[in-house]
């Protein structure tokens, strides 16, 4: 009960900012169909009820499961059965992740169906299954992961230049979105098995860094590659949200209900082949704690059942309406300072960056405070979540043109922070693009680029998740190149 109650509170504090700003949008700029705000407001509770659900899912089954199969398949002692378990559980975790889902969702309806959400989904888990095998093997080697993490984007920018324009927002986005709040955890609880190879600690948690950094890589390579075997053809931009206004309150849960049933029960169902076999030949648990983790999934299923329901049926579609309405209105700064406030209080609000700022804290000694850390954090995507809107609002303005730069200022950090800061800060990247922000916010976006004159949908309505997640990186290594500074004047001993 305990932990209901915190997983409520932690969801709450989340998607409760959201839902006062569009009330109070919905009574000073902008003013929403009666029943189109009423049905946002029962999709934002069922959101709540849902994500809460899900999450005492993942903590009792997803990280329990990914956590005892680490430590199971590094007692094997080999490399080929602990590059294939990656390989296997990476795509069946991607597969499941409720921020992928939607995002492949938003992808086929802004498209058409031209690049469908099923073969995005498949593609990207794919990505990130090859890299996190790839993760266990810079871990067991003892790789740098700067070295790593050069190579890889080197390849993604050599990609980039021979890739759509139309798929580099979306590749980019897709990173962001693929690591959120199931593929996080079990991840690193994996990693975490794996890094324990080691018996030198420090080592260890310093490895146990940095895989999620390079998995999200995999599912952009993963994009990227398949804008260039896979003909897309004329992209055409729909929204049709914006426009849809007039549907009776509980029309789109009845319409949406056996879909998303469907859909969440493939999703959790390899997960839960993947238990079973392991406790057969394995785990070899007692029925106490067998129930357990069972009883885990059957609360991530349920939970993402109700989120993806919710999001679907009601609370994107106010995102949508919002940024569609307010880029109409003349003065522009409206939407510009929206979007930053949209942006601080999604990351304020983020129980994971909540325990990231307490690890960097932890991992200083106390010489960079979470206080810091959070200031820099919430002003930083805010800001990035204004600049996607300016990209907007000015065409000629293009992704490459943010990410670009901002890559080349984060990969040339990384030769001069101390090196755990370097795994700290791109494994944040997905900390910061949590469910909110792959949900409402992408909405926002898309609905502000469909009613911008001379933008386009798919170019300029994606792309903001990837600014969302590049910031920390950038963000971090500073406040760790400042650590580094400090800690020289002070005489402080650094952890490497």
């Amino acid at each position: 009960m305990n932990t209901l109650k915190q997983k409520l509170s932690d969801v709450l504090m989340s998607v409760l900012p959201i839902t006062v700003i569009v009330i109070i949008l919905n009574f000073t700029l902008i003013s929403l169909d009666s029943t189109v705000l009423f049905r946002f407001i029962f999709a934002a509770v069922l959101v709540i009820i849902g994500l809460s659900l899900f999450l005492i899912g993942v903590d009792l089954g997803v990280t329990a499961l990914g956590t005892r199969v680490g430590e199971t398949i590094t007692r094997t002692n080999k490399l080929w059965i602990i590059l294939i378990s990656g390989l296997i559980l990476g795509f069946v975790i991607s597969i499941a992740e409720p921020g992928l889902l939607i995002f492949g969702q938003q992808v086929d309806n802004v498209t058409n169906g031209i690049i469908s959400g099923k073969t995005l989904l498949i593609v990207v888990s794919i990505g990130l299954a090859i890299l996190l095998s790839f993760g266990f093997v810079r871990i067991i080697y003892n790789i740098p992961l700067y070295i790593i993490l050069t190579v890889l984007y080197l390849i993604v920018f050599i990609l980039s230049i021979f890739t759509k324009p139309e798929l580099l927002a979306i590749a980019f986005d897709a990173s962001g979105a693929t690591t959120g709040v199931l593929a996080v955890p079990f991840i690193l609880a994996l990693a975490l098995g794996i890094s324990h190879l080691k018996k030198d600690s420090k080592a260890s948690e310093k490895d146990s860094f940095g895989t999620i950094a390079i998995v999200s890589v995999g599912a952009i390579i993963a994009v990227l590659i398949l804008g260039l075997i896979v003909p897309t053809g004329e992209l055409v931009d729909s929204l049709e949200s914006v426009s849809v206004e007039n549907r009776t309150f509980f029309g789109p849960f009845i319409t949406n209900f056996s879909q998303i049933f469907r859909q969440s029960s493939l999703a959790m169902l390899p997960i839960i082949l993947i238990f079973i076999v392991f406790q057969k030949f394995s785990f070899k648990l007692n029925a106490r704690a067998f129930m357990k983790i069972f009883k885990g999934f059957v609360y991530a299923f349920f939970g993402l059942f109700i989120f993806l329901l919710a999001v679907n049926a009601g609370f994107m579609e106010v995102g949508n309406i919002i940024g569609y309405e307010l880029v109409k209105i003349d003065n522009k700064i409206y939407i510009i300072v929206i979007g930053f406030v949209l942006g601080v209080v999604t990351i304020l609000a983020e129980p994971a960056v909540h325990v990231l700022t307490h690890q960097i804290e932890d991992v200083t000694s106390g010489y960079v405070s979470r206080r810091a850390v959070l200031v820099a954090l919430t002003i930083g995507v805010g800001i990035a979540i204004s600049l996607s809107v300016v990209r907007i609002l000015i065409p000629s303005l293009q992704i490459w043109h943010y990410l670009l730069p901002g890559y080349a200022i984060a990969l040339t950090l990384m030769y001069f922070v101390p090196k755990i800061f370097v795994g700290i800060a791109f494994d944040a990247g997905g900390v910061a693009t949590g469910p909110v922000t792959a949900t409402f916010i992408l909405a926002f976006m898309q609905g502000a680029a469909y009613g911008t004159e001379g933008a386009s949908l798919i170019l300029d309505g994606f792309g903001m998740i990837a600014m969302v997640a590049l910031t920390p990186i950038i963000t971090l290594q500073i406040l760790g190149l400042i650590f580094k500074i400090k800690s020289k004047k002070e005489g402080v001993k650094q952890n490497e």
